[in-house]
């Protein structure tokens, strides 16, 4: 019966469009989403990527802490309160003695910690975020620990600042808390519950997963019995429609309430629309220009100062970046503790041939320039490649897929690479530094893929040393002045990642859908109601 139900709410939203020149209109209690659905691979937490995965999780998963919109500030979730030690060594979270999972089982402590522990010992993608912190799977017992069913205690491994853990935890992936019980009622051979989690959730979240098709839909069902705030919606619908101008097409007909993957000329056509909003938050990383250390012209302290001033800044953010990123240069997001102003560079032709003839470049070169084959990367590129021509550097674009050009940087075999990334996912200065100066070990057998520092073979010991010591200073007004000193430090070294941009995530929606969280990052649908 109940799957008949889902065959027939499916069939009913699907059959929402109408005949060219006509106004459809989707269900009043159902939300109606388009996204892309490439990256989604699968649904258990430990294995998931990308920001749209992590998208669905905030809606059938709970964590012990969540992040919230407005501020990006800590809030609670699953806990209630929670307490950091003196010593700064350990956590202590207590939980809502009234949370299930949807199976109708209890929230536990027991459960916090066979989850985190679950994901240190599949030991993908998502327990990178724990390891970096020194969680071990060997010591998953010893960190993670229930002092009785409604208390959990964290113990941080060596010295960290616990709010950047508090702001770890708040992630769908590494955060998500799973109903062991069900989990390990359909584990196989052994998997602690992975194939059946590729299809299925074991949360405590406000919806559960009801229907999943790859590369076509998900379905999300309302969780009636959700131990906090019910939501609006009765169910959710999200669609795969990868195309900018078919997402459009609908969202104008009403046929979708959301439209998530729309692209600047299709965003731009709908602004004068007063059905439709429009919105932008941050977003997580940067736009930016990156070169190899292997290369010994960009080794060369002088090249890389010259190439920022061959990036034609306000020019990029006026014509190629609206609604992908806005202005912005330093290697720390916006808003997060002891970020300094931009440094203020122009384009400034003049100087970068001075610096390149200091160099030994009084000519220019010849070198290659990576991009991704899609906007924005292939314009920010094609007008960056046009100002390096006018310091005499030839830079020839090579386009490719996120495999083809993020890989050659992975393998450290590239020259010149514009790209996207930079952490910001937490918003903690630590977070963006690790992902884009930090380098322990910048030997090529380290394979340490997850730093840009590495992937550009850039090295400084010195840098390293001042992120470790900003990352544990506990007075927070010193910290930032730390945080800041490493900033300046930065740019009198010269990085080899330069930004022009900072990341924003924008979607469009009707005008009567209220409560939409537009980053991915952090949206849940549970507030989203529409006015009819």
């Amino acid at each position: 019966m109940r799957h008949f139900f889902l065959r027939a709410a499916l069939g009913a939203l699907l059959a929402t469009a109408a005949p060219i020149g006509a106004f459809a209109e989707t269900p009043a209690d159902q939300l109606v989403v388009a996204t892309t659905m490439s990256n989604i691979l699968t649904l258990d937490p430990a294995a998931i990527t990308g920001r749209e995965t992590v998208q669905v999780l905030n809606n059938i998963y709970d964590t012990l802490v969540v992040l919230s919109p407005q501020d990006r500030s800590v809030q609670p979730r699953l806990a209630e309160r929670w307490e950091i030690a003196d010593d700064r060594k350990s956590i202590r979270f207590h939980l809502h003695a009234d949370a299930k999972f949807a199976s109708g089982n209890a929230v536990t402590a027991a459960d916090v910690a066979w989850s985190l522990k679950r994901l240190l010992v599949r030991n993908l993608a998502q327990s990178s975020l724990l390891k970096t912190r020194g969680f071990t799977a060997e010591g998953a017992d010893t960190a993670f620990v229930a002092e009785d069913d409604n208390t959990f205690v964290i113990n941080l491994p060596k010295p960290d600042d616990p709010n950047l853990l508090l702001m770890v935890l708040a992630q769908n992936g590494p955060g998500s808390i799973l109903d062991s019980k069900t989990v390990l009622e359909n584990e196989k051979d052994g998997d602690l519950g992975a194939a059946w989690l590729t299809l299925n959730s074991a949360g405590s979240g406000p919806f559960t997963l009801a229907q999943w098709k790859s590369n076509e839909y998900i379905i999300l069902a309302r969780n009636d019995d959700y131990w906090g705030q019910k939501a609006a919606m009765k169910r959710v619908l999200m669609r795969h429609l990868p195309e900018s101008q078919s997402q459009r097409l609908l969202l104008e007909k009403g046929d979708i309430d959301v439209a998530y993957s729309l692209q600047a000329p299709d965003l731009k056509s709908l602004e004068a629309d007063k059905a439709i909003a429009i919105a932008s938050t941050p977003g997580s990383g940067f736009y930016y220009l990156s070169v190899s250390m292997k290369d010994e012209r960009f080794a060369n302290k002088k090249v890389r100062e010259a190439l920022r001033y061959l990036i034609d800044y306000e020019g990029l953010d006026k014509a190629v970046m609206p609604y992908y990123g806005k202005l912005h240069q330093r290697p720390l997001s916006s808003g997060v503790l002891g970020v300094l102003p931009d440094e203020g560079y122009k384009l400034d032709v003049a100087k970068a041939k001075a610096l390149l003839a200091e160099a030994g470049y009084p000519n220019g070169f010849k070198t290659t320039l990576r991009v991704l084959s899609e906007d924005p990367f292939m314009k920010a590129a094609t007008a960056i490649q046009n100002t390096l021509a006018q310091a005499g550097i030839e830079a020839e674009l090579i386009s490719g897929s996120g495999d083809q050009i993020y890989g050659a940087m992975r393998e450290r075999n590239f020259e010149l690479l514009l790209g996207r990334g930079g952490g910001g996912q937490q918003p903690h200065p630590d977070n963006n530094l690790r992902a884009i100066a930090y380098n322990p070990d910048n030997s090529d057998e380290a394979k340490l893929t997850n730093y840009q520092s590495w992937r550009t073979s850039f090295y400084d010991e010195k840098l390293n040393k001042l992120i470790e010591e900003a990352l544990v200073e506990r007075d927070p007004a010193k910290q930032a002045k730390l945080y800041e000193g490493v900033q300046t430090y930065m740019d009198e070294i010269v990085m080899s990642i330069q930004p022009f941009a900072e990341v924003v995530d924008t979607a469009a929606y009707r005008s009567d859908v209220k409560g939409m969280i537009v980053s991915p990052w952090l949206s849940r649908f549970e507030g989203v109601a529409k006015e009819r």
